[in-house]
């Protein structure tokens, strides 16, 4: 028994390795380097103290991102999390083709993103204004990823569209878990459809929604691919995420040590929504 424990811990060492080596590490000289001036190309730096974290706190761009960021992933979050469990209760009801149409609304997960942001984006640039012209509607007649006040509607649709795939899966598993005669007995009660799902329904796939809920909040947060396939954070800087802001800063502006401490505040306010959506969520299910 106490071979095949030390063998199994073998086979995890490289695994642990490779996780070491290419995530803890160079997060690790990521906080390192936030501490000096380095700009990620010379050979010597100096240390700095705190003086990038009191500059983030000075600088318009990044409270400009935060803003975008933080209105994008909550908007985001919303309409994944209604328009998957709408979903994924039609696809749960007793309908022709279900196994079909379940594998049509997971394709998405399966598509690259960044290819899906380009498809989109020629969408957006072609296809939406020749239907705009012809159907003489304004705001659709020009490309909206080139304004500044409707660029974000569209990271919004592809973002929400792709997301949905994942959701859409995790809220089957959880209506797939509710006992039938649950809804049997609310019939015999004279229950509504509204009120079986209020009180029957969501309390038992209240752990699903808690899941889906932070994994999208936190993927929303993190948004990049999408932003960079589809605007690349224009008009101007009208939807510079903080991640896209991160990269450009950090490795084509020469600010790697003043993106790193920004990653590090990035990283902490992420990881501080989650321990709060959690703990609400969590409480709200006990109470339920």
């Amino acid at each position: 028994m106490k071979t095949k424990n030390i063998t199994l811990y073998f086979m995890a060492l490289p695994a642990v390795f490779l996780f070491a080596v290419f995530h803890t590490l160079p997060a690790i000289q990521g906080v390192y380097y936030s501490f000096t001036n380095w700009d990620g190309l010379s050979f010597t730096y100096d240390f700095v103290g705190f003086k990038n974290y009191i500059n983030l706190f000075k600088d318009e761009n990044i409270y400009q991102s935060y803003g975008f960021t933080f209105k994008f992933a909550i908007l985001s979050t919303i309409l994944v999390n209604i328009l998957s469990l709408l979903i994924a209760m039609g696809l749960n009801a007793k309908i022709k083709f279900k196994n079909f149409f379940r594998a049509v609304y997971f394709l998405p997960n399966v598509l690259g993103v960044l290819i899906v942001g380009y498809i989109f984006n020629y969408i957006f640039a072609n296809v939406v204004p020749k239907f705009g012209e012809e159907l003489n509607i304004g705001f659709l007649s020009t490309n909206i990823l080139g304004n500044e006040n409707l660029a974000w509607i569209g990271i919004v649709i592809v973002a929400v569209w792709q997301a949905c795939a994942l959701n859409i899966i995790l809220y089957l598993a959880g209506l797939q878990t509710v006992p039938s005669e649950l809804y049997e007995a609310s019939n015999l009660d004279g229950a509504n459809k509204w009120q079986e799902f209020w009180k029957i329904t969501f309390p038992m796939i209240a752990p699903f929604f808690t899941i889906n809920m932070v994994l999208a909040m936190k993927n929303f947060l993190m948004v990049f691919d999408q932003v960079i396939a589809l605007t690349n954070g224009g008009p101007g800087r009208a939807t510079e995420a903080i991640s896209v802001l991160i990269y450009k800063g950090g490795f084509q502006g020469g600010e790697f040590a003043y993106q790193s401490a920004n990653s590090v505040i990035y990283f902490i306010v992420i990881m501080l929504i989650s321990i709060f959506q959690i703990r609400v969520l969590q409480r709200r299910e006990i109470d339920m």
